[in-house]
């Protein structure tokens, strides 16, 4: 670790401090501390101080001239047993900006320094208390949108995709190995290496790697949800039936057409899959005139482009028949015709079919936004689309939820499947053919932190909050 200590620009001599909980009025917050200093720091501005590491005591705190700013919680952490492997102190204060506020720059005038985004993440990962995967677990967590999001980052954390690209990497490393022991002692115990013995290693590295690249996806359904797009023109009851899925009142609903000139989303949960969807309100295909209607319709063009599902929405057939048109072209995504409005008059098994075929849809559906009729159901049909579409990997084993990720295992798994095709055509000698294994095993170093590689650590914290 010292070595990783020189190389980092973040100075671990320094104390340092900073909210941790987010701005605004609330019961209570929390200022944290950590570095060398961090005890006498914090003793400096308390009266009463903890006996023992992991103990509270409730104490008041005072700035420099000894004026009383709050009574806190105090907790003490001795070094390497916290989160960031230093010694460290927290402070829960009274919520609101001012308190939080005054305790921390009274820690600053005694000798901390405020944090940087993601610095006490980054200690933790400097000091080894975790990998950089686990911390990027850790951001994830704090932006989840979802039950599953937030699932599948407490298994992150727990370093279930750290063990996985070890065991790769101890697998890549085998095989230099081998590699390096027939050419040192091509002689020894029963002679070389079958070659095929070594290419079926690389092959099963590859098959490995494969898997794991397939996971990307479910990543990012995980991470961002599955986009479903409400398409259709205006007032046919888009807006109603988001609200309604929704569960509250997002979009305007009115009975004037081009209500909804920008696109509006909103990720909910579900049960089934477990996969949050990304639900987008547009604005209605249609010829615009006015300039920021047009904006408007582009936008919701775009997001038809790239949905994973369509629901193509209409009050009755003419409107079907006309978003049926307008999403010829403009998207490969699996389309479901929905008959909005049922609740104002019956809606047939042969109307569903019509509906289907004038539309193009894999599947059509009658709902009532104003009853709630339906809505279940289609959502039932959303995930069942979005299972089958994008073949959804097992939620429990290890994800790769980054595109960094997905970059770094490519890469490796590229390197291995160069080294497999040098190794069949012998057009290089091994050892040169070895070296792309050699960078196969670098890249998942890299990925996981295990080298010193400080442009990573930067990319990795740059989206960390203050105080995490």
């Amino acid at each position: 670790m010292a070595d990783r200590d020189r190389a980092s620009p973040i100075d671990l001599s320094d104390t340092i401090v900073a909210v941790a909980t987010a701005p605004g009025r609330g019961a209570l917050a929390i200022v944290r501390l950590s570095g060398p200093r961090a005890h006498a720091i914090a003793r400096a501005t308390l009266d009463r101080w903890p006996a023992e590491p992991r103990r509270v005591v409730l104490s008041p705190v005072r700035d420099g001239a000894g004026v009383e700013l709050d009574r806190v919680v105090v907790t003490r952490y001795d070094g390497p047993a916290s989160y960031t492997g230093e010694d460290a102190v927290e402070l829960v204060t009274h919520g609101g900006a001012v308190v939080s506020t005054t305790v921390s720059a009274a820690l600053v005038a005694h000798g901390a320094r405020p944090a940087a985004p993601g610095e006490f993440t980054r200690r933790a990962v400097l000091n080894g208390k975790m990998d950089v995967l686990q911390a990027e677990a850790t951001a994830d967590l704090v932006d989840a949108r979802s039950r599953t999001a937030q699932s599948v980052a407490l298994r992150q954390l727990d370093g279930g995709l750290s063990r996985r690209v070890l065991e790769l990497r101890s697998k890549l490393i085998e095989l230099e190995a081998l590699i390096a022991y027939d050419i040192d002692f091509p002689e020894e115990d029963d002679g070389p290496v079958p070659p095929a013995r070594i290419a079926e290693a690389a092959v099963q590295g590859i098959t490995a790697l494969d898997g794991l690249l397939a996971t990307s996806k479910t990543g990012e359904l995980v991470r961002h949800g599955a986009l479903v797009v409400l398409a259709g023109a205006p007032n046919v009851g888009k807006s109603s039936l988001f609200n309604a899925l929704l569960g509250e009142s997002r979009a305007i609903v009115t009975n004037i057409p081009g209500t909804t000139r920008d696109a509006i989303e909103a990720v909910i949960d579900t049960t089934g899959t477990g996969l949050p969807l990304r639900l987008v309100d547009t604005a209605g295909l249609r010829e615009a005139t006015d300039v920021v209607e047009r904006l408007g319709v582009e936008v919701s063009s775009s997001y038809v482009a790239r949905a994973a599902v369509v629901l193509a929405c209409g009050d009755d057939a003419e409107s079907l028949r006309a978003v049926g048109t307008e999403l010829l072209g403009r998207t490969s995504a699996a389309v479901v015709a929905v008959r909005t409005k049922s609740d104002l008059a019956p809606v047939t098994d042969a109307d569903l079919t019509l509906a289907k075929e004038t539309v193009g849809a894999r599947v059509a559906i009658a709902v009532s936004a104003e009853r709630g009729e339906g809505l279940s159901q289609l959502v039932d049909l959303i995930q069942a689309l979005i299972v089958g579409g994008d073949a959804v990997t097992d939620l429990d084993a290890p994800i790769l939820t980054q595109e960094r990720h997905r970059f770094a295992i490519g890469r490796a798994r590229e390197e291995v499947a160069e080294f497999l095709e040098r190794w069949r055509a012998s057009d290089v000698p091994a050892p040169v053919a070895a070296v792309h294994l050699h960078d196969a095993v670098a890249a998942l170093e890299e990925l996981i932190g295990v080298v010193d590689v400080e442009h990573v650590l930067d990319e990795v914290f740059r989206r960390f909050c203050v105080g995490k």
